[in-house]
């Protein structure tokens, strides 16, 4: 197996070269020297007041120019938005206080451009990340030089079949089953959607058992069954986070499929997924697990029927996945066309994609070390910022995964602060971004909506180093006690404790 585990930060400049001055013309209007240029009015026909680009080192493109007269218009704009989310109307934040250093020239009537450095890390694994450099050169290779339709017969066909097949093994032994049973589809929600609704359409009226913390390829799909007729009962977890199997086995009657997560995608929770897969078993109820989040990460939980995973979740490129189908469960296709995948999913077939699927599924996973900085992330974290929890931190989790509630202040504001000092992080489910409402997830598990509201997800990776998590949490401390003394919200509970 290979090991992705190279560093994956970044130094991010506004534009690259380091130092540049924006000059007016000599045929400037009098008395607007010192008047901002619209990058929209530079070079418009009779108007002799342009804009000269003086380099230090080396001269620019014209898109450079272009470019740089634009960023100069954004880096106002960028100013008002952090003081419009972050601050008071009586605190303003100067743009040198994005980065951690920054260069400037004046000369005359110049107009001095300020250059803001961001060392950028990512914290924000659960989302998405990066495809592992090994799966990239076997993306590349086959975009290149595997073009072949894996359904023709001749050469090429045969070439690119061969490559399909291998990679339905490799996402088969990771998971220790037959490749046969393994299904390629476009990702985790096509997963999710052929499992639940390959299942439901068989039997009209047919019952699903489901709990309310599921990511919403689950929760939508179930929605849709409900308007087919087709009863749904949605468990709530405890305040731990996890769905219990007693729950499960009450909620059996006239219950088809069971479709409960393998591990949460916004608290990292895991399931007891075998000891709800032997109730399902016993009463001879199908069970769908969702493991877009643990797979890779978890080991294959032991008697589930369909298990739905995705590629980008784990060094693998965005739109390719699968779905486990346990060799005797039928389906009802959601996709008609061609006889693919043993006539369970049409469509000429993702060859680069399933490709790289198929590497990713080979590459082990340091859950240990990621399980050590997720830990060093958490006590730093919580031994210097007061009133702070970790979300279901009692339950088994994922290694890599903590979801931290900072009393008073907005998660939203928190997750903009971080990242204008270099770190993405999220603040609820990537599938859910510009939603309002608080997390689904965290009210299911009992917070109450100002609670969820002011939750941060961490979720790490292969990328994450010691140095980083150490900046990281310098950086929390920095942002919440900023936010804390503009928030009144936050100074009003104070009061009343100290009451």
């Amino acid at each position: 197996m290979g090991v992705f585990g190279e560093g994956k930060s970044e130094d991010s400049v506004i534009r690259s070269d380091k130092c540049m001055v924006v000059s007016f013309d000599e045929n400037r209007t009098a008395g607007a020297s010192h008047a901002g240029v619209h990058h929209c009015d530079v070079d418009r026909p009779g108007r002799k007041a342009g804009v000269r680009l003086a380099q230090c080192e080396r001269g620019l493109s014209d898109v450079e120019r272009l470019n740089l007269v634009g960023d100069i218009d954004q880096s106002g704009i960028r100013a008002d938005s952090q003081d419009d989310a972050l601050h008071g109307s009586d605190v303003v934040v100067g743009e040198a206080e994005i980065g951690e250093k920054g260069d400037e020239r004046r000369t005359g009537h110049d107009l001095a451009v300020k250059w803001a450095y961001v060392r950028h890390s990512y914290f924000d694994y659960n989302a998405t990340g990066p495809v592992a450099p090994v799966v990239l050169r076997s993306l590349a290779e086959s975009l290149s030089e595997v073009y072949g339709n894996a359904s023709s017969i001749h050469y090429f066909g045969q070439g690119a079949r061969q490559r399909v097949e291998a990679a339905r093994r490799s996402v088969a032994a990771r998971l220790g089953c037959d490749a046969r049973e393994i299904v390629f589809t476009s990702g985790g929600t096509e997963s999710d959607n052929m499992a639940l609704f390959g299942v439901a359409r068989r039997a009209p009226g047919c019952g699903i058992v489901t709990s309310a913390i599921e990511h919403p390829a689950v929760l939508s799909t179930c929605a849709r069954l409900e308007r087919e007729g087709h009863p749904v009962a949605y468990l709530a977890p405890g305040a731990d986070g996890v769905v219990s199997a007693d729950s499960v086995a009450a909620a059996l009657r006239g219950t088809g499929i069971v479709s409960i997560m393998h591990a949460n995608n916004e608290t990292g929770v895991m399931q007891p997924i075998e000891e709800i897969a032997t109730i399902c078993r016993a009463a001879e109820v199908l069970l769908h697990v969702d493991g877009v989040q643990a797979f890779g990460k978890a080991g294959f939980p032991a008697g589930c029927d369909l298990y739905s995973v995705s590629g980008h979740k784990m060094g693998a490129p965005k739109g390719v996945g699968a779905l486990y189908v346990r060799k005797g469960v039928a389906l009802d296709p959601i996709l008609y066309g061609g006889r693919h995948e043993r006539e369970r999913r049409a469509g000429t077939e993702n060859v680069p994609g399933i490709v790289a699927l198929g590497c990713a599924a080979g590459i082990a996973y340091d859950s240990a070390g990621i399980a050590a900085l997720r830990d060093r992330l958490e006590t730093g974290v919580l031994a210097r910022v007061p009133a702070c929890t970790v979300n279901g931190g009692q339950s088994p989790r994922l290694p890599n995964t903590t979801n931290i509630r900072f009393d008073g202040i907005e998660g939203e504001a928190m997750t903009i602060a971080l990242d204008l000092k270099g770190f993405a992080v999220s603040s609820g489910s990537a599938c859910s971004s510009g939603a309002v409402e608080p997390s689904h997830v965290l009210l299911a598990m009992g917070l109450k909506p100002e609670e969820a509201r002011s939750s941060v997800r961490f979720s790490l990776g292969p990328g994450n180093t010691v140095e980083e998590v150490d900046s990281l949490i310098d950086a929390v401390v920095e942002c919440s006690a900023h936010l804390r003394r503009i928030s009144a919200t936050f100074r009003s509970e104070e009061a009343v404790a100290h009451a």
